[in-house]
């Protein structure tokens, strides 16, 4: 039997593989893929990063997005974050604009990696597109994870940053434990009904230094490999 042309690997995602979705709904979303005659975004290697790189007991912040970037080069497995030398996408161009105002300074660059080395998953709805194809595959399967994923950070408070009605519906009903931080999308076509003014990264921060944790460094993040 040939191999198929696009396999991502969970060895590496450690705890999150005991999840239920890594049996028979993996093997089914597997199937899928391969026979998937587009070129798939991000790289196979790419697609499990955000899990790969923040275990469930080291998550303090969720931020939900919807996919991966459908342009090639864009993506690497974490939302909203982007390649390094990569020209800003409008919606995290708005993001940055928004942390400017609310703490005065952003990253240098799209690569978010440094979030999330700080414990912020960036977790999209869905973790693969097809090329150009933005949503081509919210609906095979990947909701299955998230929802679990999910269901596994209830255990604890941690903050959850809704952006958009997409993001508030997926995230559902939230523990009152948690913090939820529910405002507009940050894109061109939203972001000043709500977005803009909203202030989450220090509203997160507070936060979390209210239950005595340290906050996270959004605007100059150091990622671990750098």
């Amino acid at each position: 039997m040939p191999l198929p042309s696009f396999e991502p690997r969970i060895d590496r995602i450690g705890a999150w593989a005991e999840l239920p979705f890594f049996g028979a709904p993996w093997s089914d979303l597997r199937a899928t893929l391969a026979a998937e005659p587009r070129d798939i975004l991000p790289p196979a290697e790419q697609v499990f990063a955000a899990l790969e790189r923040c275990q469930p007991d080291d998550v303090r912040v969720v931020i939900l997005g919807q996919d991966p970037y459908p342009t090639p080069g864009h993506a690497h497995g974490f939302a909203f974050s982007v390649t390094p030398k990569t020209r800003l996408p409008r919606s995290l161009a708005n993001i940055f604009k928004e942390m400017e105002a609310d703490i005065g300074a952003c990253p240098a660059t799209g690569d978010l990696r440094g979030w999330a080395d700080q414990g912020v998953l960036l977790l999209n709805a869905a973790l693969t597109v097809p090329s150009g194809d933005a949503g081509g595959h919210l609906k095979i399967g990947w909701q299955t994870l998230l929802r679990e994923v999910l269901d596994r950070l209830a255990d604890q408070p941690r903050a959850f940053v809704l952006w958009g009605q997409s993001a508030a519906k997926l995230a559902g009903p939230l523990a009152p434990h948690h913090l939820r931080l529910e405002t507009a999308h940050p894109s061109p076509l939203s972001a000043r009904r709500g977005f803009f003014g909203s202030k989450p990264f220090s509203k997160v921060n507070r936060w979390l230094e209210t239950r005595g944790q340290r906050p996270i460094n959004w605007a100059n993040p150091v990622a671990k490999g750098s």
